[in-house]
């Protein structure tokens, strides 16, 4: 974060302060974990169901935090506020308003949100410092988090935006509003909130609704969603795809035996040819946003078509392959899932195992509402049409993969319903076979559990390009 005294972001906060000097500065990053503390920072204390952060007020100064940030006074240098998320948004605010050379890039979708900022953090490194931090920091905590990881030698700012309702992202615009928007897709994610993909495309569209008139709008051409929303902005939109229409485009796309796209990049500027050094077709629409931010930021065609044959994993459990010793390749995608995210993960296996015996471990999509049911069906549906040779649903809701696995005639495969993760690492265990592929993927109900079982059952090997 920038200087500030304590007076000032009291001010700023409409804290009052106690047991402080006014003139004391804050030098250091905000953070609301005391292990990630650093001298000089500033500890905002939440008071959580489980966990009250205010606990925590005089481990932090003992690690040199300059003020804690609370609702109540904590006997340590301090500013009281009535809403801690409140007064991060207004710090974060006024950090942006006093950075007028920094870039902000925003992104949004419902899925690859995470990984495409990643790509695009990685490129615009290579330009100047970038704040864009590992790990999905795109909610109401996250956001402004991230915001206030910006200084004065910042250039540029990548924002991850996600939204469980309309109106969610226009209040993080309001937080630090961006010059380059970018919407992946409209897809599944959080259909219970939103009722349909027409409501999540409502509340994607929010991101490039506020973009001025010498913003840019990177809009994904192959979604008639995304592509639809167009008209909502005043800035100059930049297609990108393999549609013909798209500005910034992949063509003669081809995958090679781990899954791992190459493609010809197609400008305004040149064409360049890319070799991506990460798993899945899908990640031809994640690196073609990211190609486009970094155009749109000055980098030239060739360039950019070498920086991403270099962009890799950051952010952890998203594509993450590793091979064992044994010859058993793992897909680690088990952070989170929907749908969409599912398929994408799905088609990778199959690109991967090619002559090859291949698993898919999934577990339980949340979020889906009304449309639990049938959003689990299509997975297994496609995971069967795929070819997959063993579909094992981690817990009794995920059960309906089974069941759209079995409306496929042609299918097979061996369905197996694993009461638990342990229950799912033991079949696993129980007959795994040199030159195996295994897809983990779930929605944060430990399904990761069977990941790191694969990874801790035998030592890896690093994969080589």
């Amino acid at each position: 974060m920038i200087r500030m005294t304590l007076d000032e972001i009291a001010a700023i906060t409409g804290g009052r302060l106690v047991n402080a000097d006014p003139a004391a500065t804050v030098t250091g990053p905000v953070e609301y974990d005391t292990r990630a503390l650093l001298p000089g920072g500033l500890f905002v204390a939440f008071a959580g169901e489980k966990v009250d952060g205010h606990d925590f007020a005089a481990a932090a100064v003992a690690a040199g935090a300059a003020c804690v940030l609370g609702t109540r006074d904590t006997g340590q240098a301090g500013i009281v506020v009535d809403d801690p998320l409140a007064a991060l948004a207004a710090l974060a605010r006024v950090v942006v308003s006093r950075l007028p050379e920094l870039t902000i890039v925003g992104l949004t979708g419902s899925s690859g949100k995470t990984t495409t900022k990643d790509y695009i953090g990685q490129l615009l490194a290579r330009l100047g410092e970038t704040v864009a931090p590992a790990g999905s920091l795109n909610n109401e905590l996250g956001f402004p988090y991230t915001v206030l990881k910006a200084s004065t030698s910042t250039r540029f700012l990548v924002l991850e935006m996600g939204a469980r309702g309309i109106g969610h992202i226009r209040y993080l615009t309001d937080i630090a509003g961006p010059r380059i928007g970018v919407v992946l897709n409209v897809g599944a994610a959080h259909l219970g909130e939103f009722g349909s993909v027409e409501g999540t495309a409502q509340a994607k569209g929010e991101l490039i609704e506020a973009l001025g008139e010498d913003g840019v709008a990177v809009l994904n051409a192959d979604d008639p969603l995304v592509a639809a929303m167009a008209p909502r902005t005043s800035a100059r939109v930049v297609p990108v795809g393999e549609a013909a229409q798209a500005t910034v485009r992949a063509v003669d796309v081809t995958l090679d035996a781990r899954g791992r796209a190459a493609y010809t990049l197609v400008t305004p500027a040149g064409s360049a040819p890319v070799r991506l050094a990460v798993t899945g077709r899908h990640q031809v629409g994640n690196t073609l946003a990211a190609a486009a931010v970094a155009l749109e930021a000055g980098m030239a065609p060739a360039a950019v078509a070498a920086a991403l044959g270099e962009v890799g994993v950051v952010s952890g459990r998203r594509m993450d392959v590793f091979d064992r010793a044994d010859a058993v390749t793992v897909i680690d995608d088990s952070y989170n899932a929907n749908p969409s995210s599912t398929a994408a993960a799905l088609r990778a296996l199959a690109a991967m195992g090619q002559g090859r015996r291949t698993t898919a471990v999934l577990g339980y999509m949340a979020e889906l509402g009304e449309h639990e049911a049938s959003g689990h069906q299509e997975v297994g549906r496609l995971a069967a049409e795929l070819g997959v040779d063993r579909l094992i649903a981690v817990a009794g809701n995920a059960a309906a993969i089974l069941d759209g696995a079995a409306t496929v005639p042609a299918w097979k495969g061996e369905a197996v319903l694993a009461a638990d993760q342990a229950e799912a690492v033991a079949v696993l265990r129980g007959d795994l076979q040199p030159g195996d592929v295994v897809l983990v993927k779930g929605s944060r109900y430990r399904t990761w559990e069977v990941a790191d079982a694969l990874r801790a059952d035998a030592v890896t090997e690093e994969v080589g390009p």
